[in-house]
This record gives structure tokens, sequence and C-alpha cells, in this order.
């Protein structure tokens, strides 16, 4: 049976240099309330997980990195929601004008559109390492579940979901795929990738595909979802 295609909007976001990491998550939610006023925004985005990066536990999983503040994952109602939404008159009313008070940039700047393809379809947890993944050369293949090795990092999860990126990406954002990998606490997470890095305990192909110094891995908790 064919499985109609399932599409995001994925952020990844840095703050307003003026807001300490600590108020992001405040001020993002505030933020994503005037969506409240946007009937289209509450009719093209079926569901947001705003994962604000966790604080408290730095360099965990070794190789995750302290440059970003956050990464939204919108559920979309189609395709062509992703381009519709950039040129809403609500959104642009309403909305993008708050975007310099809560981010570095305006939202369009740091966002990708990606199809998603669930590997491992267990819980989503409250805390989630996302890798933004570039390749090498050619792009990144697609994981399988089949490639999630027992007693790996990854194995601990207990969801796992491939994001393929489609279309333009935006500048300094030139990525292939979006992995998140949600897990039960941070301290699992510190127990299964242990003192090794990220980058060297990648599943499947995607040691040799994946250049590491240019891909970006976040250690993440949800600080507000819908529904």
């Amino acid at each position: 049976m064919h499985m109609e295609e399932r599409w995001k909007m994925i952020y990844l976001a840095r703050r307003n240099p003026a807001l300490a990491p600590e108020d992001f998550p405040q001020a993002w939610r505030e933020h994503s309330a005037l969506g409240r006023e946007c009937r289209n925004v509450q009719d093209k985005v079926l569901g947001v997980r705003q994962c604000s990066r966790v604080l408290d536990r730095p360099g965990v999983p070794q190789g995750a990195s302290a440059e970003y503040d956050g990464v939204n994952l919108l559920s979309l109602r189609d395709r062509q929601a992703a381009d519709d939404i950039w040129s809403d008159d609500e959104t642009l009313r309403i909305m993008r004008p708050d975007e310099p008070r809560v981010f570095s940039t305006y939202v369009r700047d740091f966002t990708l559109v990606a199809s998603e393809t669930v590997l491992v379809d267990g819980e989503e947890t409250g805390v989630c390492v996302v890798l933004f993944l570039r390749g090498r050369a050619g792009g990144v293949k697609s994981l399988s579940r089949a490639d999630i090795e027992p007693g790996s990092p990854w194995a601990a999860a207990a969801r796992l979901v491939w994001n393929t990126v489609s279309g333009e990406c935006p500048p300094g954002y030139e990525y292939d795929a979006i992995v998140e990998a949600w897990f039960a606490s941070a301290d699992v997470i510190a127990e299964a990738f242990g003192s090794g890095s990220v980058w060297a305990q990648l599943p499947g192909q995607l040691t040799g595909e994946v250049d590491g110094a240019r891909s970006v891995c976040v250690l993440t908790h949800v600080t507000h979802r819908r529904p």
C-alpha cells in the first residue's frame, strides 16, 4: 500500500544575542502564540515541537554543538504548505515582525523543508538528539531500520526519524538530511554514547559519507508542543 509522504519544516535556530540562553524558550513560546492569530498557519501546520538546547548537560553526547539554541519540527499539511506560508499575509503581518526579537535573523533564513521517514516508530519522548547531516560528496543515502545495529547508541533511541531535505536550502544551511533520535533522558544518551564522539558512531554507512566538520548535532528537549 502506498504511504502518503509526510512533510516538515525544520528550523536550526540561533537566539537573538540580547536574550540569555535560559530566557530563549519562553520568548520562543511567546512568538509561537502569535500563530494562533494566523488562520492559515493553523491550517497548514499540523504539529509543532519546539526543542530548545539542553543547557545543563554540555558535551552530551560528545560532538554536540552549543552554537545553536533550538530546533523546531513543524509537521505540515502537505509539501505546498512549506512554500505558501512564506507569502501568507497574516504570517507576514503578525509573526514576521516579531522574529528578530526572538531569533538572530528571520525564520526563513534558517528553515529547511524535508520529507519524513520513520525508522523506529516508538514514543516521542521529551529529549531529542538532532543531527543536521552534510555529505562529503553527492549527498547521503537514506537509512533503514536494518542499519541500526544492536548495541549501538542509536539502538537505545525510543524513536528514530530520518528527514530527507528537499528543495533549495538557505545559505549556510546546505544539509542533505536531518535525523531525530528521541531518547528517554539525557542520562540515557550519555550512557549510550559514552566518551566517543557522535560523529564516530553514526549508524549504517553514514560514518564514511557524512562530513562531520560541516554537520551539526544538537541535544535538545521539548519546551513547547502543539498539539
